[in-house]
C-alpha cells in the first residue's frame, strides 16, 4: 500500500467514524424513552465484539488537558492491535500510520504555535479522543525530595492554594516506578490544570517556575513530574551509559532478572545483615509485649541490645536498606525535682511512624517523616532515679528513625531540660522485605521505570534539583552529572536541550561546619563544573537553606531563579541570570585579590552595612584560615593574620554557608567556589560508596 492511500483510508476512516456518530446522535429521539437506546444498544455491541479483536490506545504521557511541545515536530505513539490504518488529527494537523507486527505505532505531526484548547483525535478500528489539549511548553522535571516537594507544603503554599490560578498551566507527576528492565511506558496518571484549592500537590519549585515563564512568555506550559526523594544520581543513568561505565556496570550486570529474583535476594541480604547487627536476637515471631516497660534494677529488658545513635537514621549504623519495625529504648536519671510535675517530651523528627512510652505508659504517636515530635508527659509519670523511653519506630522506606537536631531531642522538666541525643539501646523487630525495586537499590532503576518510556517526548528543557544524597561521593558526582545531561540530551534527540538545576542549599548545624570543608561543599563544587556544558544554568540557594530540615521551605525564590535562567537562555532575558562569578586571582604581597564577572550593578553584601563574610585562606599548607575580606570594585581583597603568604583562598566551602554574603548589585548570591585545584576528600570515593 502506497503512502498516499494508506492517507486516504485513514482520512475515510476518520470521517466514517465521525459521521456515524453525529448520525446516531441526531436521529435518536430524546422525547422518547426509547429513542437513545435504539442505536446505544447495538453500537454498544458492536463495540464489545470489536474489542475483543481490535484496540487503539495512547501512551500513558498523553491524556485530556495535556500540554504539547509548541513549534517542534509533534511526536505521539502508543499500541494498537497490528494492520490496522491509524488517524491521527489535531488543530488542523494530521497524519497516519499502519500500526506494525509489533503493535507499537508512532507518528509525527507538523509543529504548532502555542494556542488550544485544541482535541487529539486516533482513529482506527476503535476511536480515541481528548480534550482541552494545549500547545506550549513542556519541561521535564528531575531529582529528590526538593523537586518533589509540594506547593502545599511551603511557606507560601496556603496562600499559593487559595489564590486565582492560570488554567494554562498543567502538571503531571508520574508515578514512581523502579524497574529492572526499561519500561515502554509509565504508569497511567492523569495531568492536572492549575486550579485554586488542587496546586497544593503540584511540585513547588515546578509550580513558581512556571508561573514566572507564563507572565514573561504568555505561553502555556506542562511540568512533567518524575522527582523521586532520596535518589541517587545513578539511579537515572540509562542502562547501556551504565553499562559503559566502569564505576557502575558491575552493579547493574548483577540486577536480578526479575521481581522474584529479587525478592529472595533482598531476603537473604536482610537476614544476613541482621545476623552480624544483632547476634543471636531473634527478628521473627518475637513476643514483644514487653519492650514498651519500664525497666527494672535486677531485669533489663534491653541489656543484650546492640546500639544506634540519635538523632542519626539507621542506614547509616549498619542497617541499609532496612525498612520495617525497630524498638529503641533509653535509660535516663532524673533527680526529684526533674521528676516533679509536667513536662514535655521532644523527640526530634522520626521517619517515618512512632510510638512512645514512658515508664511504660503510652504518650503518643504519629506518622509524617518531616514532623516534629513532642508529647506531654502527666505528672507522676517520672519518677526519682532511673526511667525509660520506649519508641517503637516503623520505617516504611528510605531512611529510618530519629533525624534534625540534636538539640530537639530532650525532656523538658521543672528543673531544667534531660538531653536525649547520644546512645540508644535498639533492636529489629520486624524487618519488611521489598517486593519490588525502588530507585536506590542499584543504577539505572528509576530511569527505566521513568524516563525510559518518555523519551522522544519533545521538551523545551530539564529542571534538576538533586544531590543531597551524592554527598558522600562527591567527587565523582562531577563527571557522572555531566554525562547524565548530555545522554538525556541524546535520549531526547535534542543536542541543545536546557538543563538548569538548582545547587545544594544550606544545610546541617553551623558549629560544625569545618572551614574549607565538607562534602556538601564539595556536591556543590562538582554541580558548578556542569555549567562548562551549554545551555545549562545553576540556581544558587545557599542563602535559602535551613540548618535543620533538608528542605527549605522557600520555593518561590528557587523557581524564580530557574525561571529567571531559562529566560536568558532563550534570549529573552538580558541581564544576568547568575550573581558573582570568579574570574581570576592574583596575589599582591599579603593579599589574595579576586577579580569576578557577572557583577550586575557591582559587588555588595546581602545586606547593607554588614561585614563582608564566608572567604577562607590558605597557605602552601593547604590550612584554611578565615579571611578579612572587602570590596574594591569588581574584585574582593582578602588577608589573614595567619596566611602571611596566601596561595588559595575559598568561598561558602562549608557544608552550611547561610552566613556566606557575597551578592552582585542585583542582589542575585555568588556561588561557593575555590580558587585551587586541590584534590579533594571525596576523591577515590565510588558508588556504592
Amino acid at each position: 500500500m502506497t503512502p498516499a492511500s494508506t492517507a486516504s483510508e485513514a482520512r475515510r476512516a476518520l470521517e466514517a467514524i465521525e459521521h456515524c456518530t453525529r448520525t446516531n446522535l441526531m436521529t435518536a429521539a430524546p422525547s422518547s424513552p426509547l429513542g437513545p437506546r435504539r442505536w446505544l444498544l447495538p453500537l454498544a455491541l458492536a463495540l464489545a465484539a470489536t474489542s475483543t479483536q481490535a484496540e487503539v490506545r495512547l501512551a500513558n504521557i498523553f491524556g485530556e488537558h495535556m500540554v504539547l511541545q509548541r513549534e517542534q515536530p509533534i511526536r505521539l505513539w502508543g499500541w494498537a492491535t497490528p494492520g490496522q490504518t491509524l488517524a491521527v488529527q489535531l488543530a488542523g494537523r494530521q497524519a497516519s500510520v499502519r500500526v506494525p507486527a509489533d503493535g507499537r505505532w508512532a507518528v509525527r505531526l507538523a509543529a504548532l504555535p502555542a494556542g488550544g484548547p485544541h482535541r487529539l483525535i486516533v482513529a482506527g478500528d476503535q476511536r480515541i479522543e481528548l480534550k482541552d489539549v494545549l500547545v506550549g511548553d513542556v519541561w521535564l522535571l528531575g531529582g529528590q525530595s526538593n523537586m518533589e516537594w509540594p506547593l502545599s507544603a511551603t511557606d507560601t503554599g496556603p496562600q499559593e492554594d487559595g489564590s486565582p490560578q492560570n488554567p494554562q498551566l498543567r502538571h503531571l507527576r508520574v508515578p514512581l516506578r523502579a524497574s529492572l528492565q526499561p519500561q515502554a511506558d509509565i504508569a497511567p496518571a492523569d495531568w492536572a490544570v492549575a486550579e485554586a484549592g488542587k496546586v497544593g500537590s503540584f511540585s513547588a519549585v515546578g509550580y513558581h517556575f512556571a508561573r514566572r515563564m507564563q507572565l514573561a512568555q504568555g505561553v502555556p506550559i506542562g511540568l512533567v513530574n518524575t522527582a523521586w526523594g532520596g535518589s541517587h544520581l545513578e539511579t537515572w543513568v540509562r542502562q547501556d551509559a551504565a553499562l559503559a561505565d566502569p564505576e557502575l556496570a558491575g552493579a547493574v550486570r548483577a540486577l536480578p532478572a526479575d521481581v522474584n529474583q529479587f525478592t529472595r535476594l533482598r531476603r537473604q541480604q536482610i537476614e544476613a545483615r541482621l545476623q552480624r547487627w544483632q547476634p543471636g536476637l531473634p527478628w521473627t515471631g518475637v513476643d514483644t509485649r514487653r519492650w514498651s516497660e519500664a525497666g527494672d534494677i535486677d531485669i533489663d529488658i534491653d541489656a543484650d541490645w546492640p546500639t544506634l545513635q540519635a538523632p542519626q537514621v539507621w542506614e547509616s549504623q549498619g542497617l541499609a536498606d532496612l525498612d520495617g519495625i525497630v524498638w529503641m529504648r533509653r535509660r535516663i536519671e532524673m533527680s526529684p525535682s526533674q521528676a516533679a510535675g509536667a513536662a514535655s517530651l521532644h523527640l526530634a523528627k522520626v521517619d517515618d511512624c512512632d510510638e512512645v512510652w514512658v515508664n511504660g505508659q503510652r504518650v503518643g504517636g504519629q506518622c509524617g517523616y518531616e514532623r516534629s515530635r513532642r508529647y506531654e508527659v502527666a505528672p507522676g509519670l517520672l519518677r526519682a532515679g532511673a526511667n525509660w523511653i520506649a519508641v517503637r519506630i516503623t520505617d516504611t522506606g528510605g531512611g529510618g528513625g530519629f533525624h534534625g537536631d540534636a538539640a530537639a531531642m530532650r525532656l523538658d522538666t521543672p528543673a531544667g531540660a534531660v538531653p536525649l541525643a547520644g546512645t540508644w539501646r535498639a533492636r529489629v523487630a520486624e524487618p519488611r522485605v521489598a517486593t519490588e525495586p525502588t530507585a536506590n537499590d542499584a543504577p539505572t532503576l528509576a530511569h527505566n521505570g521513568l524516563i525510559a518510556p518518555l523519551q522522544g517526548l519533545p521538551l523545551r528543557g530539564v529542571l534538576w534539583y538533586q544531590g543531597e544524597s551524592n554527598t558522600g561521593r562527591a567527587a565523582a558526582y562531577a563527571g557522572g552529572f555531566q554525562r547524565l545531561i548530555q545522554d538525556w540530551r541524546g535520549q531526547f534527540q535534542q543536542p541543545q536541550l536546557p538543563f538548569l538545576f538548582v545547587q545544594l542549599a544550606s544545610f546541617l548545624p553551623l558549629q560544625d561546619n569545618r572551614l574549607g570543608e565538607g562534602g556538601w561543599a564539595e556536591l556543590r563544587d562538582a554541580q558548578a563544573q556542569a555549567l562548562k556544558l551549554p545551555h545549562t544554568g545553576m540556581a544558587v540557594a545557599i542563602d535559602v537553606g535551613d540548618a535543620n530540615d533538608i528542605h527549605p521551605r522557600n520555593k518561590r525564590t528557587l523557581g524564580d531563579r530557574l525561571a529567571a535562567l531559562a529566560l536568558h537562555d532563550m534570549g529573552l532575558r538580558e541581564a544576568p541570570a547568575s550573581g558573582p562569578r570568579l574570574a581570576r586571582s592574583e596575589v599582591r604581597g599579603k593579599e589574595l585579590w579576586l577579580q569576578f564577572s557577572a557583577t550586575a550593578g557591582g559587588l555588595r553584601t546581602a545586606r547593607a552595612g554588614e561585614a563582608l563574610h564566608g572567604f577562607a585562606l590558605s597557605g602552601a599548607d593547604r590550612r584554611f584560615f578565615a579571611a578579612q575580606a572587602r570590596i574594591d570594585g569588581d574584585h574582593v581583597v582578602l588577608s589573614s593574620p595567619d596566611v602571611p603568604v596566601p596561595v588559595a583562598a575559598r568561598y561558602a566551602w562549608v557544608d552550611n554557608p547561610s552566613e556566606s554574603n557575597l551578592v552582585a548589585g542585583d542582589g542575585l548570591p555568588a556561588a561557593p567556589f575555590r580558587s585551587d585545584d586541590w584534590a579533594l576528600p571525596s576523591q577515590g570515593k565510588r558508588y556504592p560508596e
